[in-house]
């Protein structure tokens, strides 16, 4: 994501390939190309958690993701599509709480086939955004930001109301307890938890406001 922000995720090798050293090979050539990068993310699975240490990385927080049956309940007034907002104002919120800017990216995530997006207006201005995805079993809402707990459980409820049955899944920043509420209001149960790592200086978001993130790989 330019020059002072880089990723690194979607790490990982079939199972009849493992023990070869295939993994650290790509893990290398991974990391080479981000080795100009001031300051590397990652969400890793606990287990490696000190082997990421070794490698310069640093624990700032733990995601847990959330999965459970679509909540049921009236949207908040005030959804719109997300694609009928100017993408300005869009990569704006999105730039409060994602280390760079990737407003390429976030197009086309919000216009990608089978995606929902929908925006939360409040006085004329962006309080919230979320889209879901489907994935292979059900359904994932990613990113997910909101003004308050209320704005959050409106879109979630907004994005879920086509989806005839679940699960629904929801990665919440665990430091965000606001974000852990809803999730567990809505009767979801926690079943994986990263460790979101940084290689440099972690970066400044508003984790107040960020009730999903946008995907384990891609930050």
């Amino acid at each position: 994501y330019g020059v002072a922000y880089g990723f690194i995720g979607f790490y990982m090798v079939a199972p009849a390939w493992r023990g070869r050293g295939y993994g650290i090979r790509v893990w290398r050539a991974g990391m080479a190309r981000l080795a100009d990068i001031a300051t590397v993310g990652l969400d890793g699975v606990l287990a490696e958690e000190a082997s990421y240490a070794r490698a310069g990385f640093q624990a700032a927080y733990r995601n847990r993701r959330y999965g459970g049956a679509p909540p049921r309940g009236a949207a908040m007034p005030g959804l719109v599509d997300a694609r009928s907002i100017p993408m300005r104002a869009l990569v704006e919120l999105d730039r409060t709480m994602f280390p760079a800017d990737r407003a390429g990216f976030l197009a086309a995530w919000i216009g990608a086939p089978g995606h929902v997006a929908l925006a939360a207006l409040v006085d004329g201005q962006v309080a919230g955004l979320g889209v879901l995805r489907p994935c292979r079993s059900g359904a994932k809402i990613g990113p997910l930001y909101a003004r308050d707990p209320a704005t959050a459980a409106g879109l979630v409820r907004g994005l879920c109301a086509g989806l005839d049955q679940g699960p629904v899944y929801l990665d919440v920043p665990a430091i965000n307890a606001e974000a852990v509420a809803l999730a567990e209001s809505f009767g979801w149960t926690a079943s994986f938890e990263t460790a979101r790592m940084y290689r440099g200086p972690a970066p400044r978001v508003d984790l107040d406001r960020l009730y999903g993130v946008t995907t384990f790989e891609l930050g």
